[in-house]
């Protein structure tokens, strides 16, 4: 089952000291808050007084309080460290020991991968008057630089779009049937490669924008995968809307349409696997809500497929396996207990980042899921288990909340910003105990319920019963 590992706290106040250009700004996607500010400034730094629960035999996310913490994706003084321990930070061991608390190379690695799924949601065109609506506003040679990542390492080799089967009016009549960008293939330079310690091949997908997207969201009923062909596997089931945005094309309404996002994909991995199958090689995805269950997929099916061994053909023929890792923001599951055994039989592997507060990490599969799949502790497996979905791989869990701000549970740079800035728990007050601060959350959420913007998600469920509606019709 699912490892859940949560960021550990200690109980007495530490200061954190912070440069000026380290705090996070806030952004289109969410903002996180920062503990309150002390009034003891210093010339070029500013100390933030931190109240830390207390967690026995536990260390707080950043190793020393006192000590200045690096934004970034700089890995000077540390990069030989990361290109000799890339394969336990991409999970060869599943991140055992590197937790609790979190190995700093791990936290700059979940970072850096972070920043690329932001690129997606940076570089897509929302504006129904551009010529490249609901595609990417750059070219792939420069995309990377246009956003500010042109020192990322990584030039984009493929651009990937997906083509929901669903079909419903937008903005845009001339797009209505074309794929949507869904994110990009690239790959690390050589200048990299000696940082990374390896070629690493890195395949980045956004989360739910358009209409369509939200509702494959919705389409949450358990389908069997079925993506070897040599091998079907039906007890190997997924969610029906993710696998229906993976496997879907446009070739049904013009013989010039693009592929599905499953053959795009496919042929790319395969292209530069072969091409750099001299060198050490990586496998990674990352996404971000939808994205990271497209991740999943895509993870899967190259391992189900072994598109990922590489034969070595020298004086003794021997075959080996690259790694296969997917860096999960914000993910839903995405398919049943079959599911995970296999993607663990085969050696995917994954680390979900998850915010405890954000709902959709718990869909879909609300009830459920690997929870209420057996019975006295695992010893009774109900017969409804095949049809219950669960997560895969390792969780870090992030806990935060904004009460000005309810959406940010989800934002992608909230779990970015408070990965670089770790926003410490609040001391429960001396007569307080689980049920009463459950209770507290209840109440300030009910009170400021008024403020989410769940039209999205309405229009997605209208959309979905007017279709139920129009197909019990015809």
């Amino acid at each position: 089952m699912a490892s859940t590992l949560n960021l550990p706290y200690m109980s007495n106040t530490n200061t954190l000291t912070f440069s000026d250009s380290f705090l996070p700004r806030s952004h289109s996607f969410g903002q996180v808050l920062l503990p309150e500010k002390t009034k003891t400034l210093t010339s070029s730094r500013q100390c933030y007084t931190t109240s830390l629960s207390n967690l026995a035999a536990s260390t707080v996310l950043i190793s020393s309080p006192t000590k200045t913490t690096t934004p970034s994706t700089s890995y000077s003084g540390t990069h030989n460290d990361l290109a000799n321990l890339w394969r336990e930070i991409q999970g060869c061991n599943n991140w055992e020991n590197l937790l609790e608390p979190l190995h700093p190379l791990l936290r700059r690695e979940i970072i850096r991968y972070g920043e690329f799924v932001t690129a997606c949601y940076k570089a897509f065109d929302l504006d129904p008057n551009s010529k490249r609506y609901l595609n990417c506003k750059y070219g792939k040679n420069n995309m990377l630089r246009e956003i500010g990542m042109g020192g990322s390492g990584y030039d984009v080799t493929k651009y990937i779009y997906a083509t929901p089967d669903i079909n419903i009016p937008i903005q845009n009549a001339t797009s209505s049937s074309c794929g949507r960008w869904i994110g990009f293939v690239s790959v690390a330079s050589d200048e990299a490669v000696k940082r990374l310690g390896r070629r690493d091949i890195l395949i980045t997908f956004r989360g739910t924008v358009t209409n369509p997207e939200w509702i494959a969201n919705f389409m949450s009923s358990l389908t069997p995968a079925r993506l070897d062909p040599h091998n079907p596997r039906p007890d190997v089931k997924v969610e029906s809307g993710f696998l229906t945005l993976y496997t879907s094309d446009e070739l049904s309404s013009s013989k010039f349409g693009l592929g599905s996002c499953r053959e795009q994909l496919l042929s790319e991995v395969s292209r530069l696997v072969n091409k750099y199958k001299g060198e050490n090689i990586s496998i990674t995805m990352a996404g971000h809500s939808m994205g990271s269950a497209l991740a999943l997929l895509l993870a899967y099916d190259i391992a189900e497929l072994g598109l990922n061994k590489k034969i070595s053909r020298g004086g003794k023929r021997s075959i080996s396996q690259v790694p296969v890792t997917v860096f999960s923001f914000g993910g839903p599951r995405v398919g049943n207990s079959e599911f995970k055994k296999r993607c663990e039989e085969l050696g995917v592997k994954v680390l979900r980042i998850a915010n405890v507060n954000d709902p959709i990490t718990k869909l879909p599969g609300v009830v459920f899921n690997e929870n209420f799949r057996v019975l006295m502790g695992g010893r009774y497996e109900m017969p409804w288990s095949c049809s219950c979905y669960a997560h895969v791989g390792v969780e870090l869990m992030l806990d935060f909340f904004n009460m000005q701000n309810p959406s940010c549970v989800h934002d992608l740079e909230s779990y970015i910003s408070l990965l670089k800035c770790p926003k410490p728990k609040e001391l429960q007050n001396e007569n307080g105990d689980g049920m009463n601060n459950f209770a507290e959350k209840a109440r300030d959420l009910l009170l400021t319920a008024q403020h989410i913007n769940i039209l999205p998600w309405i229009f997605a469920a209208t959309t979905v019963m007017n279709l139920v509606q129009y197909s019990q019709t015809t």
